[in-house]
């Protein structure tokens, strides 16, 4: 008989977003005539930007005749978005980044989710608490979460990040193998340091470790003195792989595209302690089992680094930002605790009771979703996360019901 991967069985519920929108699907079927708000799931409103229109288009219709048609591309990724990235998000900040060290995807997610595949079932997994879903649900589902107790799986170190602590955890004192960070912060909105990163990769070289470093909101740091890739730290090159992304930046939520950097200094081990190549062993995963991502969508990407294609995605960020400034500025008011903005589009709000409550409670009296904090981890308990992806009369709309509803 077919037997199921039975950890599968040890995953909670069903996925967050998944169960928000069932919860929001129930109210809009029992209240028709109201106008729900979504400030929960972190998707963007705004257009595409007008130069990467134009360059979709141009390139679709390269597709469209004879002598400009392209088939089968390079699972990894066109030359020239590669090299695009390397120049403007790398090397313009003095990292040296080459452009074979680049891949191409169809979004962060995928990769952080199918990067797990690489190791060994038992290495030791090191998340962040509260943290983004997939982190955890993708290690569970390969087995190496342990079991589910009380609230926590056996096998995971979790990083507790709370208001003591900003919402950055320091590496622990224990030997890890796998570590997962994620700055600007998802959900919590906190940045890191370079004091503090250069913590974290001090303690990967230590253990032989790998970071697995989340900055798809870099776009969003406006204060110099945070680093905007783990990069920019020394050493990082050898212990680190960063994953990035168009989609909150450029607006490619509906278009699908990001990449990941590996570093050819980055090694993993096989049993016997050897070392080999972690860009290797990606590569052949990557073009295994992606086909790559559509030749328009790579060219409206390499727009993104147009002197136009920059002004108007700086105008994306700060659209977004004035939205989560807006959201503060309200619930701060309203006398309740919040960390974000400043440097990410998420507002990870203190709301001292029961997240799902809070939840239930903006939802059914305002017709306004926001996200559980315990959706994203024990630690989550006692908060909701925010979204200012959204337009901003929509935005003033829900604070002022929220406001009423509280």
């Amino acid at each position: 008989m077919i037997r199921m991967n039975e950890h599968f069985r040890k995953l909670q519920s069903s996925y967050l977003f998944s169960e928000i929108a069932q919860k929001v699907a129930a109210f809009q079927g029992a209240n028709p005539d109201t106008n729900v708000i979504k400030l929960g799931i972190g998707d963007v409103t705004r257009p595409l930007p007008p130069s990467i229109v134009t360059r979709f288009q141009e390139a679709v219709a390269e597709m469209g005749s004879y002598g400009s048609f392209r088939g089968y591309g390079p699972e990894q990724g066109y030359t020239f978005l590669r090299e695009a990235i390397a120049t403007h998000d790398f090397e313009a900040r003095g990292m040296t980044i080459t452009p074979d060290e680049i891949f191409i995807s169809d979004g962060t997610k995928c990769d952080i989710g199918n990067f797990q595949e690489l190791f060994a079932e038992d290495v030791r997994v090191a998340i962040g608490d509260p943290v983004y879903p997939v982190y955890l649900d993708t290690n569970v589902m390969a087995g190496r979460a342990g079991e589910y107790q009380h609230g926590r799986y056996t096998g995971i170190h979790y990083l507790a990040s709370t208001a003591e602590n900003r919402y950055v955890p320091a590496p622990p004192d224990q030997p890890l193998d796998l570590i997962y960070l994620c700055f600007p912060n998802n959900p919590t909105g906190a940045t890191a340091s370079r004091t503090e990163l250069a913590e974290w990769v001090a303690y990967a070289r230590r253990h032989r470790a790998l970071i697995l470093f989340d900055a798809a909101y870099e776009a969003f740091i406006q204060d110099p003195e945070i680093p905007h890739s783990i990069f920019e730290i020394e050493g990082a090159g050898e212990v680190a792989v960063e994953f990035r992304s168009f989609s909150k930046t450029a607006g490619f939520t509906g278009t699908r595209c990001a990449y990941t950097i590996i570093p050819k200094a980055v090694h993993v081990y096989d049993g016997n302690g050897e070392r080999h190549g972690l860009h290797a062993l990606w590569n052949r995963r990557h073009s295994t089992k992606f086909n790559g991502v559509a030749y328009p969508v790579q060219r409206a990407a390499e727009a993104r680094y147009s002197e136009t294609g920059k002004r108007e995605v700086a105008e994306l960020v700060s659209y977004y930002l004035e939205n989560a400034r807006i959201i503060r500025s309200e619930v701060s008011s309203m006398g309740y605790r919040c960390t974000g903005v400043d440097n990410s589009p998420y507002i990870w709000v203190q709301t001292g009771g029961s997240a799902w409550e809070f939840f239930d409670q903006i939802l059914s009296r305002a017709g306004v979703v926001v996200t559980p904090g315990l959706g994203f981890g024990p630690s989550g308990e006692g908060h909701v996360r925010i979204s200012a992806f959204n337009d901003r009369e929509k935005v003033s709309e829900a604070m002022q019901r929220i406001r009423a509803a509280l």
